[in-house]
């Protein structure tokens, strides 16, 4: 097996221009899940992605119609049934790409500068999706893979894989395995390996709210009537009090708690404060008071506005009093949160603390609890000892701030773990403009996907 590893590896190597060339293909389509307008090259991505399964050998590739975008499925099951079966997941969706003014080049012109290639999607998540398989095509040319894979690719990961959990339930069998790998996450710095065990739920809404029936003139009106932003924009400011703590309503009753050792371990990790302010660009950090950086990253529930709307923004001037405002606003959540009780909260805070002078809804939009998995199974025992043999050196734990509920749902529905991994780094501008992929760090990781396939069959 090992003069196999080598093999691998090299043809590894030997093809690394055409890999790189095979994922500008992909993230040349603009596969944007949210935006009803992308429809066609959505479907265009998922079938760009059976197509590439069928040509590495990939056997029974399917593409699953879903009330949404379609489920891509394949399998190579060779390795007969006393090998372990893995089920790789991956999407193939990517997130909205405004503001487009802010690109140096087109978001779906893939373009390679110095050591990044820079696409919507690159890193977020068709490049680490390209890991997986370009590792599998090193080892089925220069031999046979020694574990079984499945491959299970959706095309709604961005909006909140509204219908991958009924996909699951009603796929049980098809999808069968011994455990999931989730190559959806990523590592600290191209230095430092990483393996993550833990990931934040989501709990994603829009509020808006609403004044007079139609814009007014705001001299004619001004004073008189409460204007929808900055009623809106009051909510907003009280959704945090003066230490960084979420105010609404029994938002932490739920939350669990990591202890002592854990903290400890979080905190031994090679990065500290001036990390996150390089990483950002920012002037000072901020947060809830009483946890350091690292665990209001991964162990404690935030609230952000990810974006807000009202009145006048074009250029020049037009002084108008707007008729409503809009704020779509996330929550990350830790173990034992449920989006379904965060919604319950934020209605409650709105019910109590909103303004006679206006009108209101939220709507909630999609979301999903917070996952954990075992540390110390033999297939992230495996990952790891890839990861060493690669780095050289040990990877470090870490919880990871961001949400793939797919991972919950394998759990629950399916009844294994997930190994989660991935190459991307923290200032990849994943859902930003100029989204990049760091190339030296991405051929590793192909490299060590095929010291994992072989490591999990040890």
């Amino acid at each position: 097996m090992t003069d196999h590893r080598t093999s691998a590896i090299g043809y590894a190597h030997e093809n690394s221009i055409r890999f790189l060339e095979e994922l500008k293909d992909f993230t040349s389509i603009a596969s944007i899940s949210t935006d009803d307008a992308s429809k066609a090259e959505v479907l265009h991505a998922a079938e760009w992605t059976a197509k590439h399964l069928r040509s590495l050998g990939i056997k029974n590739v399917q593409i699953f119609p879903t009330p949404g975008h379609p489920v891509i499925y394949g399998e190579w099951l060779d390795a007969g049934k006393s090998a372990p079966t893995a089920l790789i997941y991956g999407h193939y969706d990517v997130q909205p790409v405004d503001p487009l003014n802010l690109w140096v080049t087109g978001p779906f012109n893939p373009d390679v500068r110095g050591d990044y290639i820079y696409a919507r999607g690159i890193t977020d998540m068709k490049g680490q999706m390209m890991v997986a398989l370009d590792a599998y095509e090193a080892i089925s040319k220069t031999g046979q893979l020694p574990i079984n894979l499945k491959f299970l690719f959706e095309g709604e990961e961005e909006i909140g894989s509204p219908n991958l959990a009924s996909f699951l339930e009603s796929h049980k069998e098809l999808l069968q395995c011994d455990f999931a790998i989730n190559p959806d996450t990523g590592a600290l710095s191209p230095d430092i390996p990483c393996i993550t065990y833990a990931l934040r739920g989501l709990a994603y809404m829009e509020i808006r709210v609403h004044g007079p029936d139609h814009d007014l003139h705001s001299g004619v009106f001004g004073g008189a009537i409460l204007n929808p932003a900055q009623a809106l924009c009051e909510l907003i400011a009280g959704m945090h009090d003066a230490h960084g703590r979420v105010t609404l309503p029994g938002f932490y009753d739920k939350v669990r708690p990591i202890d002592q050792a854990e903290r400890s371990e979080l905190n031994r990790l090679p990065i500290g404060d001036q990390y996150y302010l390089n990483a950002t660009g920012a002037p000072y950090l901020y947060g809830e008071e009483g946890f350091t950086t690292i665990e209001r990253l991964g162990s404690r529930p935030t609230l952000e506005v990810n974006g807000l709307l009202s009145g006048f923004t074009g250029e020049g001037a037009k002084t108008v009093l707007p008729a409503w405002a809009m704020a779509k606003i996330s929550t990350r959540l830790v173990p034992d949160q449920l989006p379904a009780d965060v919604y319950n909260q934020m209605q409650s805070y709105l019910e109590t603390h909103a303004p006679k002078e206006i009108r209101w809804n939220l709507t909630p939009m999609h979301g999903g609890p917070a996952s954990i998995s075992d540390r110390n199974s033999i297939y992230i025992k495996a990952l790891e000892r890839s990861l060493e043999t690669v780095w050289h050196k040990q990877p470090v734990y870490k919880r990871e701030g961001g949400s793939v509920p797919v991972v919950l749902d394998f759990q629950q529905i399916l009844g294994v773990e997930t190994v989660n991994t991935g190459f991307a780094m923290p200032d990849d501008n994943m859902h930003s403009p100029n989204e990049k992929l760091h190339l030296p760090t991405w051929y590793r990781g192909i490299d060590t996907f095929i010291h994992f396939y072989f490591n999990l069959a040890e």
